[in-house]
């Protein structure tokens, strides 16, 4: 997954509505937005399509795929901070566990990507 992702304008959208309250405004750029994010988060097209024919659907899967943004995000650094550790003790196969437990739940295509990289390169370890 080499294309650059921008979820900085994602973000700031879900902090003025879900955080602060202010009204989704489901306008050209916006559905573009969260169709854009949908599938960058793992959310097929059919499903953000469906979700944007209303402002609940619409405000759901801004929740959704800030969710998914958040979690994964936690998920991975958590993983990668543990699987760093048991490296550096030379535990390769708790390591290598950190990276497959992150992969038997992970949704956002970026960060399923990332796991599966850290796993191919500790291939060749004890």
């Amino acid at each position: 997954m080499s294309e650059k992702v921008d979820w900085d304008p994602i973000r700031a959208l879900a902090r003025r509505v879900i955080r602060e309250g202010a009204p989704l405004v489901l306008d050209e750029d916006v559905r573009a937005l969260l169709r854009r994010t949908a599938r960058e988060v793992g959310i097929s097209d059919a499903n953000a399509a469906r979700a944007l024919t209303t402002e609940a659907g619409a405000l759901d899967l801004l929740n959704e795929t800030s969710r998914r943004i958040t979690d994964g995000s936690n998920r991975l650094m958590d993983a990668l901070h543990r699987m760093y550790r048991h490296q550096k003790a030379g535990d390769f196969d708790s390591a290598r566990q950190e990276m497959r437990d992150v992969l038997a739940v992970e949704e956002v295509p970026r960060y399923r990507a990332t796991a599966q990289g850290q796993l191919e390169e500790m291939a060749d370890e004890p």
